[in-house]
Protein backbone atom coordinates (compact mmCIF):
# COMPACT_ATOMS: atom_id res chain seq x y z
CA UNK A 1 0.00 0.00 0.00
CA UNK A 2 1.48 3.37 -0.97
CA UNK A 3 1.41 6.51 1.16
CA UNK A 4 -1.39 8.02 -0.88
CA UNK A 5 -3.45 4.86 -0.36
CA UNK A 6 -2.93 5.14 3.42
CA UNK A 7 -4.02 8.76 3.43
CA UNK A 8 -7.10 7.91 1.38
CA UNK A 9 -8.03 4.98 3.64
CA UNK A 10 -7.84 7.12 6.78
CA UNK A 11 -9.68 10.00 5.15
CA UNK A 12 -12.51 7.67 4.06
CA UNK A 13 -12.91 5.67 7.28
CA UNK A 14 -13.06 8.60 9.68
CA UNK A 15 -15.83 10.57 7.90
CA UNK A 16 -17.84 7.35 7.58
CA UNK A 17 -17.69 6.79 11.35
CA UNK A 18 -18.50 10.42 12.09
CA UNK A 19 -21.61 10.24 9.92
CA UNK A 20 -22.80 7.13 11.71
CA UNK A 21 -22.32 8.95 15.03
CA UNK A 22 -24.23 11.99 13.79
CA UNK A 23 -27.22 9.83 12.77
CA UNK A 24 -29.43 9.85 15.88
CA UNK A 25 -31.32 6.81 14.56
CA UNK A 26 -28.26 4.62 14.11
CA UNK A 27 -27.97 1.88 16.79
CA UNK A 28 -24.16 1.86 16.77
CA UNK A 29 -23.48 5.58 16.79
CA UNK A 30 -21.73 5.57 20.18
CA UNK A 31 -19.38 2.80 19.15
CA UNK A 32 -18.65 4.46 15.82
CA UNK A 33 -17.74 7.74 17.49
CA UNK A 34 -15.56 5.94 20.04
CA UNK A 35 -13.51 4.58 17.12
CA UNK A 36 -13.49 7.73 15.00
CA UNK A 37 -10.45 9.33 16.62
CA UNK A 38 -8.40 6.14 16.98
CA UNK A 39 -6.63 6.69 13.64
CA UNK A 40 -5.81 10.24 14.72
CA UNK A 41 -3.71 9.02 17.65
CA UNK A 42 -0.84 6.56 17.69
CA UNK A 43 1.31 4.95 20.37
CA UNK A 44 -0.55 6.56 23.24
CA UNK A 45 -1.60 3.54 25.33
CA UNK A 46 0.18 3.52 28.67
CA UNK A 47 1.43 7.09 28.20
CA UNK A 48 0.95 9.07 31.41
CA UNK A 49 3.89 11.46 31.80
CA UNK A 50 3.76 15.24 31.64
CA UNK A 51 5.90 15.39 28.50
CA UNK A 52 3.91 12.77 26.56
CA UNK A 53 0.26 12.78 27.62
CA UNK A 54 -2.03 14.88 25.37
CA UNK A 55 0.88 15.35 22.96
CA UNK A 56 0.36 15.63 19.21
CA UNK A 57 3.72 15.13 17.60
CA UNK A 58 4.97 17.52 14.95
CA UNK A 59 3.64 17.42 11.40
CA UNK A 60 5.65 14.77 9.61
CA UNK A 61 5.41 16.43 6.22
CA UNK A 62 8.18 18.95 6.87
CA UNK A 63 10.59 16.78 8.83
CA UNK A 64 11.66 13.22 9.36
CA UNK A 65 8.56 11.09 8.65
CA UNK A 66 9.87 8.23 10.81
CA UNK A 67 9.10 9.98 14.07
CA UNK A 68 7.69 8.78 17.38
CA UNK A 69 4.56 7.40 15.74
CA UNK A 70 6.47 4.46 14.37
CA UNK A 71 6.01 2.59 11.11
CA UNK A 72 2.98 0.83 9.63
CA UNK A 73 3.20 -2.85 8.71
CA UNK A 74 3.47 -1.65 5.13
CA UNK A 75 6.73 0.13 5.96
CA UNK A 76 5.27 3.62 5.67
CA UNK A 77 5.36 6.12 8.55
CA UNK A 78 2.34 5.86 10.83
CA UNK A 79 2.44 9.63 11.15
CA UNK A 80 1.14 9.94 7.61
CA UNK A 81 -2.09 8.12 8.40
CA UNK A 82 -2.44 10.00 11.70
CA UNK A 83 -2.14 13.32 9.86
CA UNK A 84 -4.74 12.20 7.30
CA UNK A 85 -7.18 11.19 10.05
CA UNK A 86 -6.77 14.54 11.79
CA UNK A 87 -7.37 16.35 8.54
CA UNK A 88 -10.57 14.36 8.03
CA UNK A 89 -11.76 15.20 11.56
CA UNK A 90 -10.98 18.87 11.00
CA UNK A 91 -13.04 18.81 7.81
CA UNK A 92 -16.03 17.47 9.79
CA UNK A 93 -15.90 19.89 12.74
CA UNK A 94 -19.37 21.16 11.85
CA UNK A 95 -20.81 17.63 12.22
CA UNK A 96 -18.97 16.91 15.45
CA UNK A 97 -19.60 20.12 17.38
CA UNK A 98 -23.34 19.47 17.96
CA UNK A 99 -22.46 16.08 19.44
CA UNK A 100 -20.88 17.67 22.52
CA UNK A 101 -24.48 18.48 23.50
CA UNK A 102 -25.93 15.06 22.63
CA UNK A 103 -28.35 13.49 25.18
CA UNK A 104 -26.02 10.46 25.50
CA UNK A 105 -23.11 11.19 27.89
CA UNK A 106 -20.88 8.68 26.08
CA UNK A 107 -21.46 10.54 22.82
CA UNK A 108 -20.60 13.85 24.50
CA UNK A 109 -17.36 12.43 25.94
CA UNK A 110 -16.19 10.89 22.67
CA UNK A 111 -17.21 13.93 20.65
CA UNK A 112 -14.87 15.98 22.82
CA UNK A 113 -12.18 13.30 22.51
CA UNK A 114 -12.46 13.33 18.72
CA UNK A 115 -12.62 17.11 18.35
CA UNK A 116 -9.52 17.48 20.51
CA UNK A 117 -7.48 16.12 17.57
CA UNK A 118 -8.79 18.69 15.08
CA UNK A 119 -6.83 21.72 13.95
CA UNK A 120 -8.04 24.66 16.07
CA UNK A 121 -5.94 27.65 15.12
CA UNK A 122 -8.85 30.06 15.64
CA UNK A 123 -9.82 28.44 18.99
CA UNK A 124 -13.36 27.79 17.72
CA UNK A 125 -13.30 24.17 18.93
CA UNK A 126 -12.04 25.19 22.36
CA UNK A 127 -14.74 27.85 22.50
CA UNK A 128 -17.30 25.11 21.85
CA UNK A 129 -15.87 23.06 24.71
CA UNK A 130 -16.05 26.03 27.08
CA UNK A 131 -19.61 26.87 26.01
CA UNK A 132 -20.76 23.31 26.61
CA UNK A 133 -18.94 23.17 29.94
CA UNK A 134 -21.04 26.08 31.18
CA UNK A 135 -24.21 24.04 30.63
CA UNK A 136 -22.96 20.50 31.37
CA UNK A 137 -24.26 18.80 34.52
CA UNK A 138 -22.43 15.45 34.36
CA UNK A 139 -19.08 15.77 36.20
CA UNK A 140 -17.39 13.09 34.07
CA UNK A 141 -18.43 14.85 30.86
CA UNK A 142 -17.21 18.13 32.35
CA UNK A 143 -13.86 16.48 32.98
CA UNK A 144 -13.82 15.31 29.35
CA UNK A 145 -14.37 18.86 28.14
CA UNK A 146 -11.52 20.08 30.34
CA UNK A 147 -9.11 17.43 29.04
CA UNK A 148 -10.19 18.10 25.45
CA UNK A 149 -9.47 21.79 25.97
CA UNK A 150 -6.03 20.94 27.36
CA UNK A 151 -5.22 18.58 24.49
CA UNK A 152 -6.21 21.14 21.85
CA UNK A 153 -4.15 23.77 23.68
CA UNK A 154 -1.11 21.53 23.73
CA UNK A 155 -1.26 21.48 19.93
CA UNK A 156 -2.14 25.18 19.59
CA UNK A 157 -0.67 26.98 22.64
CA UNK A 158 -2.77 29.62 24.35
CA UNK A 159 -1.42 31.04 27.65
CA UNK A 160 -4.83 32.21 28.94
CA UNK A 161 -6.10 28.63 28.73
CA UNK A 162 -3.24 27.49 30.95
CA UNK A 163 -4.35 30.06 33.52
CA UNK A 164 -7.94 28.91 33.13
CA UNK A 165 -6.90 25.32 33.91
CA UNK A 166 -5.05 26.50 37.00
CA UNK A 167 -8.21 28.22 38.21
CA UNK A 168 -10.21 25.01 37.67
CA UNK A 169 -8.01 22.75 39.80
CA UNK A 170 -7.73 25.35 42.54
CA UNK A 171 -11.48 26.05 42.67
CA UNK A 172 -13.00 23.95 45.46
CA UNK A 173 -16.48 24.64 44.10
CA UNK A 174 -15.67 22.57 41.00
CA UNK A 175 -16.54 18.86 40.88
CA UNK A 176 -13.60 16.68 41.99
CA UNK A 177 -13.45 15.08 38.54
CA UNK A 178 -13.09 18.52 36.95
CA UNK A 179 -10.35 19.55 39.37
CA UNK A 180 -8.43 16.35 38.67
CA UNK A 181 -8.79 16.71 34.91
CA UNK A 182 -7.68 20.34 35.12
CA UNK A 183 -4.66 19.35 37.23
CA UNK A 184 -3.61 16.75 34.66
CA UNK A 185 -4.15 19.18 31.80
CA UNK A 186 -2.24 21.99 33.51
CA UNK A 187 0.71 19.72 34.26
CA UNK A 188 0.89 18.70 30.60
CA UNK A 189 0.90 22.31 29.42
CA UNK A 190 3.60 23.69 31.70
CA UNK A 191 7.12 22.90 32.85
CA UNK A 192 6.62 24.60 36.19
CA UNK A 193 7.42 22.67 39.38
CA UNK A 194 4.40 20.93 40.82
CA UNK A 195 2.74 23.31 43.33
CA UNK A 196 2.13 21.99 46.82
CA UNK A 197 -1.57 22.77 46.60
CA UNK A 198 -1.88 20.73 43.41
CA UNK A 199 -0.21 17.74 45.08
CA UNK A 200 -2.56 18.09 48.03
CA UNK A 201 -5.62 18.33 45.78
CA UNK A 202 -4.69 15.23 43.79
CA UNK A 203 -3.82 13.24 46.92
CA UNK A 204 -7.16 14.18 48.45
CA UNK A 205 -9.38 13.71 45.39
CA UNK A 206 -7.87 10.72 43.58
CA UNK A 207 -9.71 8.03 45.53
CA UNK A 208 -9.97 4.48 44.21
CA UNK A 209 -13.66 4.92 43.50
CA UNK A 210 -13.12 8.15 41.60
CA UNK A 211 -10.17 6.71 39.69
CA UNK A 212 -12.30 3.84 38.40
CA UNK A 213 -15.12 6.24 37.48
CA UNK A 214 -12.72 8.42 35.51
CA UNK A 215 -11.69 5.46 33.37
CA UNK A 216 -14.83 6.42 31.41
CA UNK A 217 -12.60 9.16 29.97
CA UNK A 218 -10.64 7.71 27.04
CA UNK A 219 -7.55 9.83 27.83
CA UNK A 220 -7.42 8.41 31.35
CA UNK A 221 -8.34 4.85 30.43
CA UNK A 222 -5.55 4.74 27.83
CA UNK A 223 -3.00 5.93 30.41
CA UNK A 224 -3.58 2.94 32.69
CA UNK A 225 -1.26 -0.02 32.94
CA UNK A 226 0.77 -2.27 35.23
CA UNK A 227 -2.29 -2.87 37.39
CA UNK A 228 -2.94 0.86 37.93
CA UNK A 229 -5.94 2.89 36.94
CA UNK A 230 -5.20 5.63 34.45
CA UNK A 231 -5.73 8.37 37.03
CA UNK A 232 -3.39 6.81 39.57
CA UNK A 233 -0.77 6.17 36.91
CA UNK A 234 -0.97 9.81 35.78
CA UNK A 235 -0.62 10.97 39.39
CA UNK A 236 2.43 8.77 39.96
CA UNK A 237 4.14 9.63 36.66
CA UNK A 238 3.47 13.35 36.94
CA UNK A 239 3.91 13.94 40.67
CA UNK A 240 6.46 11.23 41.46
CA UNK A 241 8.30 10.58 38.17
CA UNK A 242 11.18 8.77 39.90
CA UNK A 243 8.94 6.04 41.26
CA UNK A 244 9.20 2.79 39.26
CA UNK A 245 6.23 1.05 37.72
CA UNK A 246 4.54 -1.49 40.01
CA UNK A 247 5.90 -5.01 39.71
CA UNK A 248 2.46 -6.37 38.85
CA UNK A 249 1.80 -6.38 35.13
CA UNK A 250 -1.62 -7.05 33.64
CA UNK A 251 -0.36 -7.28 30.05
CA UNK A 252 -0.59 -10.95 28.95
CA UNK A 253 1.83 -10.26 26.06
CA UNK A 254 4.57 -8.77 28.24
CA UNK A 255 7.73 -10.89 28.56
CA UNK A 256 8.23 -12.69 31.85
CA UNK A 257 11.49 -12.19 33.77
Amino acid sequence: MCANDMRAAAALAVPFLIRIAADTRHPYRAGALAEASSPARARYFGVASRDELLLHRADTQDGDPYDGYGVEVTGYPAGWSVAAARAAITADIALLKPLVGDPNPSIRIHAAYTLATAADLDRAVRSAFRARLAAEQDPIVCAALVLATAEATRTHPDPPTIGWLRERWRDRSQAPEVRLAAAVGWLCLTEEPVPDDLRAAVDDLATDERAHAMDALPWIAAAGGSGETGLHRCARKMLHPDQPDPEHCDDPWAPHP
